[in-house]
């Protein structure tokens, strides 16, 4: 048997050496995550197109869809603003998205495109989001506080404006994140 391996392969059968426990590789690594491209539902949250499944960036905030900024006596409106960043940074882009939690129905979750190596920090580097409140289950993530500072320093995006912090506008407004979570369901 041995002659007839080496005759037609040139190598050792390996079959009849082998253990019963064969020696298999195993990464140390985690696997990689499948990229999936996306449909932006608002500034923070977008929608996987193949599975519907919805996703939040994790750790910040941005306007909402009818919210204002004012710079000098111009409005404009910040809620648009972040959508539209959104949308040019994911429009026919793979993304990787590693999941932190779930939470009601959506994916919270850390982001990265090529272009992008990670979507909300980037967002707070142009000044179209903020931080995020910190909560147990959402620290703050020390390079999105520094993304965050840099974009105040430079008076980038809302930075250059007077706004009211995302949340206390939908207080204010009455949009909870329910109005995300039925356009989600859509």
């Amino acid at each position: 048997m041995l002659g007839a391996c080496l005759l037609f392969s040139g190598a050792p059968c390996l079959a009849q050496s082998a253990s019963p426990t064969p020696n298999l590789y195993r990464p140390k690594m985690a696997p990689q995550v499948s990229p999936i491209r996306v449909e932006v539902i608002d500034g923070t949250h977008f929608r996987d197109i193949e599975t519907g499944d919805v996703y939040r960036l994790s750790g910040i905030d941005t306007c909402a869809p009818g919210q204002l900024a004012r710079l000098s006596r111009q409005p404009w409106p910040c809620g648009t603003m972040a959508t539209a960043w959104l949308v040019n940074a994911t429009l026919n882009k793979w993304l990787a998205c590693v999941t932190v939690r779930e939470n009601g129905g959506e994916r919270v979750a850390r982001c990265a495109s090529a272009s992008y190596p990670d979507l909300a920090a980037g967002m707070l580097h142009d000044g179209v989001a903020v931080l995020a409140p910190s909560s147990p289950e959402e620290p703050v993530i020390a390079s999105y506080s520094l993304a965050e500072q840099q974009a105040r320093k430079a008076y980038r995006g809302l930075w250059s404006s007077v706004f009211q912090m995302p949340w206390d506008w939908r207080a204010q407004h009455g949009e909870g994140r329910r109005a995300v979570a039925e356009e989600a369901r859509q």
